[in-house]
């Protein structure tokens, strides 16, 4: 059996490390970026030895990898929640989940940076996981548009997936085009960002519906 400290055993201990060190990557990538943090800058900022760092990541790559998919992992557990909670028509739930989405994405100025400030251009890895977290998105999508219209048949299927694909990869331009410019602690900008962002929904779906 595994030594108990603090009441954590071994496997508990891992993942509270891995969680600090995701911690400490999270805050050093948004302040100096993914160029300019090393992992001993990141064991440091964790108070956890170099050792331990690479027992849970091989690189400081794919530590950075395992930090998107938390927060991919964050972000669809919240919009699903908040997909299960639906109860009106599309013309209401749409603008309350597309501001949910911007909220989850702006409110932590570090996730916002991480997320779509320096993702782009690491390695083919990191653009698979951006792929990967956008092709869930499109997902989400064709399931909320078939609650609505009902279950389409399998060739308008794959026609409302691409449609999908191309309007979540928009509005992941327009957030980060938007970002450029943003002070992300004014709400009257976020505001803005979630009317573009709904406005534009809008303008697809209609395409789609016609």
């Amino acid at each position: 059996m595994s030594r108990t400290i603090r009441g954590l055993d071994a496997e508990q201990r891992r993942a509270e490390r891995r969680e600090q060190l995701l911690d400490s990557a999270l805050r050093l990538f948004a302040a100096n970026g993914y160029l300019g943090t090393s992992i001993e800058q990141i064991c440091s900022t964790a108070y956890i030895g170099t050792k331990s760092f690479y027992e849970l990541f091989a690189s400081r790559e794919e530590c950075y990898l395992a930090l998107l998919r938390r927060t991919s992992e964050r972000l669809e557990q919240q919009m699903a929640e908040a997909a299960a909670q639906a109860s009106g028509n599309e013309r209401q739930e749409a603008p309350r989940l597309l501001a949910i989405f911007v909220h989850a994405l702006v409110d932590d100025p570090r996730i916002t940076k991480v997320t779509f400030g320096m993702a782009s251009g690491i390695s083919e890895s990191v653009e698979r996981q951006r792929r990967a977290n956008r092709r869930w998105a499109a997902g989400f999508l064709v399931q909320l548009w078939e609650r609505y219209d009902g279950k389409q048949k399998e060739e308008q299927r794959s026609v409302r997936h691409s449609v999908a694909i191309g309007l979540v990869g928009g509005m992941f331009d327009l957030i980060a085009d938007w970002l450029l410019d943003a002070d992300l602690t004014d709400k009257q900008q976020v505001e803005a960002l979630t009317d573009d962002l709904t406005a534009f929904y809008i303008t697809v779906r209609r395409g789609l519906s016609t």
